[in-house]
């Protein structure tokens, strides 16, 4: 292949990677407000469970098609199938590291029973806000009120989905871990599933602008890691979940999915 025609393959892949990524972002956030517009009337409609089954099936099963059609483009691919192996009908926490802002899609992808915690400004976000009040996801403005709601959910049977670090991964260095979650797994006497997620580029962890393109493909992998029962005293738990994780993430070479 000739220099000026291997310029053109280039130009050519980054011209379709450019618009791939950018018109999925709009695309993913058409998608958020259409179903948060949909979800207002529903849930007025439908009984609590019933409406609360229906939104977290549907957040779940949008994401998953999602993930599926950024597959198809080639720019992306996913090694989600371990999720899989969780028990859908056993409450428990699940608490994955946090590198990027995509984490929650790809664990809801897989779990459609799961009550998620949103911030308050996502919460009540209009493109997001509707479909997080209809999904019964959990809005975390007060750590007493948060306790509470996340209890409830996990004694009527939801999986919990809560990053222990609290906000997204700098780098390659794990947050300190917040001590949230300890104390709802200890107020539910829930266990608590370790999932480790997997990026092979730094795509929109913390700082990194959204708009800012990232090296394609992306790889994208969830391993389950060590259960943990529920604690009896909080500090050592949050202490041994920390150096857990830092043990499985610190100096991992992600190997190319099968």
């Amino acid at each position: 292949m000739t220099q000026h025609r291997r310029g053109v393959v280039a130009w050519a892949s980054g011209f379709y990677e450019y618009l791939v990524y950018y018109g999925f972002l709009l695309i993913f956030g058409s998608m958020c407000l259409f179903w948060s517009l949909m979800s207002i009337p529903l849930a007025a409609l439908l009984p609590g469970q019933t409406g609360r089954r229906l939104g977290r099936w549907m957040i779940s099963f949008g994401f998953r098609m999602y993930l599926a059609v950024l597959e198809w483009t080639g720019i992306v691919k996913c090694d989600l199938s371990a999720l899989d192996g969780l028990d859908r009908s056993t409450p428990v926490i699940i608490a994955p590291n946090h590198p990027s802002l995509i984490d929650a899609v790809l664990i809801v992808s897989r779990l459609p029973n799961v009550a998620c915690i949103m911030k308050a400004k996502l919460w009540d976000h209009w493109i997001f806000g509707g479909a997080a009040r209809m999904a019964g996801y959990i809005r975390n403005d007060s750590q007493s009120r948060l306790v509470v709601d996340a209890t409830h959910e996990l004694a009527a049977g939801s999986q919990l989905l809560i990053f222990p670090e609290g906000t997204r991964t700098v780098g390659n260095e794990l947050q300190p871990f917040k001590g949230g979650y300890a104390l709802i797994a200890k107020r539910a006497h829930a266990m608590v599933q370790s999932v480790l997620i997997e990026i092979n580029h730094p795509f929109l962890s913390k700082g990194r602008p959204l708009l800012e393109k990232p090296e394609f493909p992306l790889v994208f992998r969830a391993r389950l890691g060590e259960r943990f029962m529920p604690p009896s005293d909080i500090r050592p738990f949050i202490s041994a979940m920390e150096g857990y994780f830092r043990d499985e993430t610190r100096n991992r070479v992600m190997e190319p999915p099968p």
